[in-house]
């Protein structure tokens, strides 16, 4: 393990500060959690669903634990504590059971003395999928058109915010609707983790993540232990963005870990990390700007429309900073804004740069853009018009004590693009 050197001193105003981990990255030496091994370790792999909606009739995982070098092999009924984990509501399966909700959801977990051994097992577990016919379209959960996908319904949160003047039609009127599609974080040190049996009770995980206490508790709560029997160790994280904020391979490797009674290893590789973890949500967003002839927001309305995927995450926060921001940094005494963030067959979606208020941002800039044309005025103009200062309040109602020098940011911006040019 190599050793970092912090400091506590703060009087580094004015100075270039050194990264406590740069040297070691610079070297070679830093170790991420990919490096983490034992001698006595085995290896694990997830058997994923190549459906987005499908009910699984059976699992026959009996040519698995064939195989010569196979350990075990686990499901669903394997699972000693609570079946379910997620950050904000518990709903998403260590294992599907019943139905699988999306393309990649796990099914099964194997534990090999190989990983190529660890991937033939996984080739050999049978399941009996029968394949439904997919939520896919955000409009479909929200209009009830579709069946429930899941006991808590097709939609995570529905929220309002009503502010000022509902009745108010400007000099002006500019709208659109804006698509996001879903983006992924794609760090470049993909998941994994090592789990080692503790000796009695327990196990103790190496893992990179962003919430290692958040972590330990639903690990614990899944694998029927109390949080002083789960022991996790920060391994070195190579890019997270929001995407470790949920977990992935977690529970898995540490069940594989207290079922063969030796430590186990798991590695993702790119396409199953894009299966392994929660995305940027993708987003319909409709907007129409209401000003006066001389470019004064004078109301907003705005229709959200999140796509959360197959569970929770967290999603129902990642709306309300969306709906939270319609305005942007420009002020405005009056508002209606739809938010919904709703539950589809589609991956799961989370935590990533931004929280929800990216998608918002690049429906208000585009409003902006097309307001400044409607008045006549250029693209800096109008947005120094409107810009938010200290004590304006948003359309929350909140007043802004500390708000960011918006004008100046807009101003000095256009000067370093217009000198940019001129090069």
């Amino acid at each position: 393990m190599v050793s970092i050197t912090t400091t506590r001193s703060r009087d580094i105003l004015g100075t270039s500060a050194l990264r406590p981990d740069g040297i070691p990255k610079v070297k070679g030496s830093f170790e991420f959690s990919s490096d983490a091994n034992d001698d006595s370790m085995a290896w694990g792999a997830t058997l994923r669903s190549p459906y987005p909606s499908a009910r699984i009739r059976s699992i026959d995982v009996s040519g698995a634990l064939r195989i010569a070098g196979v350990h075990a092999v686990i499901t669903a009924k394997d699972v000693p504590g609570k079946a379910t984990y997620g950050l904000i509501s518990q709903d998403q399966p260590v294992f599907a059971s019943d139905v699988v909700r999306y393309m990649g959801e796990p099914v099964a977990a194997v534990a090999a003395d190989h990983p190529e051994t660890a991937r033939r097992a996984l080739s050999a577990i049978i399941v009996d999928y029968e394949v439904m016919k997919p939520l896919t379209d955000p409009e479909d959960a929200i209009s009830g058109s579709h069946p429930p996908i899941h006991p808590d319904g097709n939609i995570f949160r529905h929220q309002r915010i009503i502010r000022g003047d509902q009745t108010i039609v400007g000099d002006v009127v500019v709208e659109d609707t804006y698509e996001i599609g879903m983006q992924d974080q794609a760090f470049l040190g993909l998941e994994a983790a090592l789990a080692r049996p503790l000796s009695g009770r327990g196990v103790e995980l190496i893992v990179a993540t962003q919430w290692l206490h958040e972590d330990r508790k639903q690990i614990a709560d899944c694998l029927g232990l109390a949080e002083d029997d789960v022991f996790l160790t920060l391994g070195g994280v190579g890019g997270a963005f929001g995407a470790r904020e949920d977990i992935s391979l977690q529970v898995h490797c540490c069940l594989l870990a207290l079922a063969i009674g030796r430590p186990v290893k798991m590695q993702y590789g790119r396409e199953e990390s894009f299966f392994g973890h929660v995305h940027r949500h993708p987003a319909k967003i409709w907007m129409r700007h209401h000003a006066s002839k001389t470019g004064k927001i004078l109301r907003i309305e705005a229709r959200m429309v999140f796509d959360g995927g197959a569970y929770t995450s967290t999603s129902p926060a990642v709306l309300i900073n969306g709906i939270t921001h319609t305005q942007g940094p420009y002020t405005c005494d009056n508002a209606t804004v739809d938010g919904y963030a709703v539950r589809t067959n589609n991956p799961p979606c989370g935590a990533m740069r931004g929280f929800g208020v990216v998608q918002a941002c690049f429906a208000h800039e585009s409003q902006m853009d097309k307001l400044a044309e409607a008045c006549g005025l250029s693209p800096v103009e109008i947005r120094l018009r409107n810009a938010m200062k200290t004590g304006d309040p948003l359309i929350t109602g909140q007043l802004v004590e500390s708000v960011a020098p918006v004008a100046r940011c807009i101003t000095e911006t256009d000067v370093s693009d217009q000198e940019i040019s001129a090069i």
